[in-house]
């Protein structure tokens, strides 16, 4: 551990929550030297403090250890590199337009990786009343079904959560070209070009 990195870190945290030394001891019930110590490098905070101080900051804990946040280099949310992500505990779906730490259900979630449509995965996708309608033959039982669609083009996401036992059909506006997107509870994420 790197207790100048970790300190910086820390000062950096308070500065942005525009809290003083003496409002962050407060809140954690610590003295304010302690807070100038931790900032300083001279001292680290006692572990029992690490999940107050995650609160307060509202950052992860792995990160506070390290003194770094691992952020990404700003380029406005580009959404062509939109990820997918599904907790394989409840079935939360995330998406992130540049990725990022993810977690579901104290779980870490890795980026789906998208596959081409082979023909198990087929989906068919007519124009009907400028609105796409979408019919698959996949199973939707309990165990093996299609949780999402969703819709991406540079500049807009549009998901539809999709249940076991529902009809194979659905129905979203048209809203011109982009990527359809699909996630097999048991194979992963499919892609078709629109």
């Amino acid at each position: 551990m790197n207790r100048e990195q970790i300190g910086a870190l820390l000062r950096r945290l308070r500065v942005e929550q525009g809290l003083t030394q003496k409002e962050l001891a407060e809140t954690l019930n610590v003295s304010d030297k302690a807070i100038s110590k931790w900032e300083r490098g001279v001292g680290l905070p006692d572990i029992s403090m690490l999940a107050d101080l995650s609160a307060v900051f509202r950052v992860e804990i792995a990160n506070l250890l390290t003194g770094d946040l691992n952020e990404k280099d700003q380029d406005g949310g580009n959404m062509k590199r939109m990820q997918f992500y599904v907790c394989p505990h409840c079935g939360n779906i995330l998406t992130a337009s540049t990725g990022g730490e993810l977690s579901c259900c104290g779980r870490s979630l890795s980026p789906l990786v998208a596959q081409t449509a082979d023909e198990e995965h087929a989906i068919h996708v007519e124009v009907i009343e400028q609105d796409y309608y979408i019919t698959f033959s996949h199973p939707m039982s309990k165990q093996h079904y299609l949780s999402f669609v969703a819709w991406a083009d540079d500049h807009r996401l549009l998901l539809i959560r999709l249940y076991p036992e529902q009809g194979g059909e659905l129905r979203f506006p048209q809203l011109g070209g982009g990527r359809l997107y699909y996630y097999c509870s048991s194979h992963g994420l499919w892609v078709k070009p629109l």
